[in-house]
């Protein structure tokens, strides 16, 4: 396509032990996306499921979001849905990855690991790519961050 830069997709990874079980933190992530995701992304304004049923692989889903200032709408679907392991959505309308694993360290801790790809940027924010990179950088240790804090806040000893 005309004006993308495709070969070199900006990536950022960060990743966080959280004290609570991993099935408990797929359950966060996942199952109850609608509700959580705006808590640990307070950039999310809006975000409505467009298919029917709970969140499983092939739900559809339109988020708005105000990032910096700046307003944008998307279309993102489940394009992995491992249960208890791993989801992994993809833009629809635009070019973007997320993906969160999370992996048992012990019964009562896990490791979640997010990475987010923007898969292609516009000619005119080529310029600007190693701001960008920085900007996605922040934003995954951001994510993990909230996640972790959000869910550390509401858990119940497991010990």
């Amino acid at each position: 396509m005309l004006g993308l830069f495709k070969d070199n997709p900006v990536v950022g990874k960060a990743s966080v032990i959280i004290q609570s079980p991993s099935d408990k933190i797929f359950d966060f992530i996942a199952h109850d996306l609608l509700i959580n995701y705006p808590r640990w992304s307070p950039e999310v304004k809006e975000l409505e499921k467009l298919t029917d049923g709970p969140v499983k692989l092939g739900t559809v889903c339109r988020q708005v979001r105000i990032d910096q200032g700046n307003r944008s709408e998307s279309t993102f679907k489940v394009k992995i849905f491992e249960e208890g392991a791993r989801i992994c959505f993809e833009g629809v309308s635009n070019p973007y990855r997320c993906d969160y694993v999370i992996e048992a360290i012990n019964v009562a801790d896990s490791r979640v690991t997010f990475v987010f790809e923007l898969l292609s940027l516009d000619m005119h924010v080529r310029p600007f790519e190693k701001l960008v990179r920085i900007a996605v950088q922040d934003g995954t240790e951001r994510t993990v961050r909230n996640i972790k804090k959000l869910i550390e806040a509401d858990r119940v000893d497991y010990k």
